[in-house]
């Protein structure tokens, strides 16, 4: 029996993110806007052409699962990658730090900025629309971030975690992965989320926290043809 988060971007888009959702009962896409991502519920052929009507021509999309990703012959993959999910389900230490603040609209150029230095995964300038992102500020600069993407029952993926070069070594990606994880243990759900399988050193921090591998994921970035 498939796990709710063997395919995290169409459980989310079918449940708690289902107002994001841009498709039907077959595969399902978040608005460029927000973030790139797309999925099929199934392997089947009609969910596979279900996908490709989704992709618009010239365009590309992430898909991101832990079954094989099988692909429709309007679409193909110009970029492959196998990544980790990892979980947190026994509590993490408390943090605190008054440096720690919500980051709003008001922050989203600066925090694009950052991502697209640091390159923690997709990032857009609506990455607030899926929910809360922190940050530390140093001498007013966004020095590091996190934050939650994906939300399924009981589960919200921690994302974004990034840290600018100039302020790295100061343990400031650590600090606020567990501040978020602990926010969402708050809720009563599970941290969890997604790193390549290359980056021993984003792997290794998240284990020193307590985070688990749950699965191993295929990632691949899709485009359609035009």
């Amino acid at each position: 029996m498939s796990h709710v988060l063997d395919r995290p971007v169409w459980s989310a888009l079918a449940t708690r993110q289902q107002a994001f959702a841009q498709g039907d009962k077959l595969a399902r896409r978040y608005p460029s806007s927000i973030v790139p991502f797309a999925a099929s519920g199934a392997d089947d052929a009609e969910s596979l052409q279900a996908l490709a009507r989704l992709v618009a021509a010239g365009e590309s999309v992430f898909m991101l699962q832990a079954d094989p990703i099988a692909l429709p012959p309007e679409l193909t993959a110009t970029a492959t990658a196998f990544g980790v999910q990892m979980v947190a389900e026994t509590p993490l230490p408390a943090v605190s730090d008054e440096r720690v603040q919500q980051l709003t609209l008001d922050d989203a150029a600066e925090m694009l900025a950052l991502a697209s230095l640091t390159k923690p995964g997709p990032f857009t300038l609506k990455a607030l629309s899926l929910g809360e992102f922190w940050g530390v500020k140093i001498g007013g600069r966004l020095a590091a971030m996190a934050g939650e993407r994906m939300k399924q029952p009981g589960y919200s993926e921690l994302s974004g975690v990034c840290s600018h070069p100039d302020f790295r070594g100061g343990g400031l990606g650590r600090l606020l992965s567990v501040f978020v994880s602990n926010r969402i243990m708050a809720r009563g759900e599970v941290p969890y989320l997604h790193a390549y399988a290359n980056n021993a050193n984003a792997i290794g921090l998240y284990e020193s926290i307590g985070f688990k591998l749950r699965s191993e994921m295929n990632v691949a970035v899709v485009q359609r043809a035009g």
